[in-house]
């Protein structure tokens, strides 16, 4: 078969805001007006969903029957991202026949779905019928996108101009994946993370990260009790659901590094005992560009545990105008519950959108792709480091979570595209000469994207 080739043109724009297609348009693309005060909603000619990215060209409008693209995971990126093939159109919710449909024995889609107490007791089926009669109602997996579709919103109430990072984080979740924000002082990397964790029922707790911060600050330590007269363990605030780790470079690596354990498996070793985290743990981490004085580089293992990382730009100017134009009108960054930003998604509904993540399905096809993509990295000439399988499954994770999200039936090479740059960008080191001649790493994936076969 020929190699194909998709005209870099025809890429969808990383740092647009998503444009959801006719067949299949997220509800969670325009946030409710009704929900938030007067001076914490966007104006109606400029919508959250709709504020362009400083330095981009417009969105390009998807083919009719072409799968909604993300929203900006990137921005500050002034190409265009991963190619897309052309013609070809990803699986949309009902498509019965769709080539990709997942065996008849394999739960999927609301079939995932445990049935409640309530359900079990009101219907006794056939043990054949098991699998089928313990499925909630259909709309279930539809009311779980609309819960998500409202912390979207609920962030649109103090954060303006940042929807991709808002997507970004919102995938991370679903995964249950960590992130990681870069972007100059004052962009809202610390209040995006703040207003998301308002927005959630779930445990919060925040690290400031300082150069004299110690391992033992951020995982727990062993403190002598004076009234017990024995030794207890401490927990330290990684003992949550959600862990805003700001400013995470300007702490040195022994540091940075407390944090590998917990990330990847969940738990926390002190004094020969292992203790584990909760069960939704996420690490949304916040530095600033390597450039600025008083950082340090996180180390490679710490790097690729991140599902994502993020950049965030500077806003355009009638994204920078609404910001100045909410404060005027009394809105507080600190004072987040004034502004209206309430909890709307509690753990058990994050566990049960997690779980129909899980089921997204994904065919061989889709599968070879996203290997041949990090086998590619691992060749290229300029990349001294390329994605580990670690990498790898990190693609597959936020892909079924951005079809999960906008309601395709599995996987397409379109979302191993869409995740590519976001997934990937941090995962690979460039070899000096690359660097010296200005190659960055998104453009160097951006290359790999086009060379790469897609499979049809």
């Amino acid at each position: 078969m020929p190699e194909q080739q998709v005209p870099l043109e025809s890429a969808p724009d990383w740092n647009a805001p998503p444009t959801p297609t006719t067949d299949a348009a997220p509800s969670w693309a325009t946030p409710p007006a009704e929900e938030a005060p007067a001076w914490a909603t966007p104006p109606t000619d400029q919508a959250s969903a709709s504020v362009p990215f400083p330095g981009q060209q417009d969105a390009a409008e998807p083919a009719t029957g072409v799968a909604a693209e993300p929203a900006a995971f990137a921005p500050g990126i002034d190409d265009a991202a991963a190619p897309r093939p052309s013609g070809r159109r990803a699986a949309q919710p009902g498509d019965a026949e769709h080539a990709d449909a997942p065996p008849s024995d394999t739960p999927s889609g609301d079939a995932a779905y445990p049935a409640t107490p309530a359900e079990t007791q009101a219907e006794q089926p056939a043990a054949s019928d098991q699998l089928v009669a313990s499925a909630p109602p259909a709309a279930s997996e539809a009311e779980l996108r609309d819960a998500v579709a409202r912390v979207r919103a609920e962030v649109a109430k103090s954060v303006v101009g940042q929807d991709g990072a808002v997507s970004g984080l919102l995938i991370a979740l679903l995964a249950g994946g960590h992130v990681l924000l870069e972007g100059v002082p004052g962009v809202a990397k610390t209040l995006l993370v703040r207003t998301l964790s308002h927005a959630l029922s779930l445990d919060t707790k925040r690290v400031q990260f300082t150069p004299d911060l110690m391992p033992g600050d951020i995982t727990g330590s062993i403190v002598y009790d004076a009234k017990s007269g024995d030794f207890e363990f401490r927990e330290g605030p990684v003992f949550t659901n959600i862990l805003l780790a700001d400013e995470i470079n300007r702490t040195p690596p022994k540091t940075q590094s407390s944090l590998l354990e917990a990330m990847e498996e969940r738990q926390v070793s002190a004094d020969g005992v292992t203790r584990r985290l909760p069960e939704h743990f996420l690490v949304a981490a916040t530095q600033n560009p390597v450039e600025y004085e008083g950082t340090y580089t996180l180390p490679e293992a710490q790097l690729d545990r991140f599902l994502l990382k993020l950049v965030l730009e500077l806003p355009e100017r009638d994204a920078e105008v609404e910001v100045l134009s909410r404060h005027a009108a009394g809105f507080n960054p600190r004072d987040l519950a004034a502004a209206g930003v309430t909890p709307v998604l509690d753990a058990e509904q994050l566990a049960a959108a997690q779980a129909a993540v899980r089921q997204v399905p994904v065919s061989p096809d889709v599968l070879g792709y996203a290997v041949d993509l990090a086998r590619a990295t691992r060749t290229s000439p300029s990349v001294k480091l390329g994605v580990s399988p670690r990498g790898t499954t990190a693609l597959l994770a936020a892909s079924r979570a951005w079809a999960w999200m906008i309601g395709a039936a599995g996987v397409t090479p379109d979302h191993i595209q869409a995740m590519a740059i976001p997934v990937l960008r941090h995962r690979i080191q460039l070899r000096p000469e690359a660097e010296l001649e200005g190659v960055g790493a998104d453009t160097v994936l951006r290359s790999i994207l086009q060379q790469v076969r897609v499979p049809i």
